[in-house]
């Protein structure tokens, strides 16, 4: 159970200005591919549509940070990203990494867990060798049964356009995301923990505040609303349960300060490196942490 989940596919950071956000990363340090304008399936077997969002990335070697805007009010909008922008702007996108969409769809589907079926994406791409169409699949969970976010799980089809080498590398030396900081609603917490152990076929543990899983590369941090500001001091609160916060491991915790404090942001001392809020980071608080 969950074998088939390896780790994080991305993370999607959302807002309605991209170049806003685009501009604010590159200014911490962080290498992002080129904007990208999304083609999207709203259904199973349903075609693919141009969309109203567009991306840039910040890639690692196994996974990616999305920066994902609205650039174009009126195009449509199959996936309701202005649904995400309209409740609030930051970190609202947690998509799990699969060899095998429809495998994974089937088997959350006996977890009792519903979801959208298998959706195709489609986006182009430039690479060294020239233009391309990047290819992948989807499955959402019902948002409706998901406060904390839209979560899922993806299957790339054509790995090699969306990790390319040459955006790999970052000015600030970060080399991945390890983690996903969750804040649930006490009333859901077990519930909630319940859903990602089903979702990830792994037992909780607890480590101090927070119940922590672990599949492959991904690892969870759920912490309860009212145990937030032991982890999260002086960050406000989107929503009863929301997600918070990213872990980037980086190879030398001194140079990315510098990156972002050069920027203009604030950054607090944490044990293993530092922390940047979210009113400064777009919505998602981020944890620099030392590489081991």
């Amino acid at each position: 159970m969950g074998q088939d989940i390896n780790g994080f596919h991305h993370v999607g950071i959302v807002n309605r200005d991209l170049d806003a956000m685009a501009a604010t990363y590159r200014s911490f340090g962080f290498t992002l591919s080129p904007r990208s304008r999304h083609m999207l399936s709203e259904r199973p077997g349903a075609p693919l549509t141009a969309g109203c969002t567009a991306n840039m990335c910040v890639l690692f070697g196994d996974s990616y940070i999305e920066l994902l805007g609205i650039v174009d009010d009126s195009a449509p909008d199959p996936w309701h990203t202005e649904q995400m922008v309209e409740q609030y702007e930051g970190l609202r996108i947690l998509s799990f990494d699969t060899a095998d969409a429809a495998g994974t769809d089937a088997r959350l589907g006996a977890a009792g867990l519903r979801t959208s079926g298998v959706l195709e994406l489609e986006r182009p791409v430039d690479t060294e060798d020239g233009p391309a169409v990047l290819r992948a699949r989807s499955v959402h969970l019902d948002p409706r049964a998901t406060a904390e976010g839209y979560i899922g799980v993806a299957q790339h089809l054509t790995r090699e356009y969306v990790l390319q080498p040459r955006y790999l590398t970052h000015p600030n030396g970060a080399l991945g995301s390890s983690a996903v900081l969750i804040v649930v609603a006490d009333a859901e917490l077990d519930a909630v923990i319940g859903r990602y152990q089903n979702v990830l076929g792994v037992a909780a543990e607890n480590t101090g505040p927070a119940s922590v899983l672990t599949r492959g590369d991904a690892r969870v941090e759920i912490v309860s609303a009212s145990a937030a500001p032991e982890v999260l001091p002086g960050e406000a609160a989107p929503a009863p349960s929301y997600l918070a916060a990213l872990t980037i491991v980086v190879d030398d915790i001194g140079r990315a300060r510098e990156f972002v404090e050069e920027a203009g942001a604030e950054t607090r001392t944490t044990g293993t490196g530092f922390f940047v809020s979210g009113r400064d980071a777009c919505g998602s608080g981020l944890f620099f942490s030392a590489a081991r």
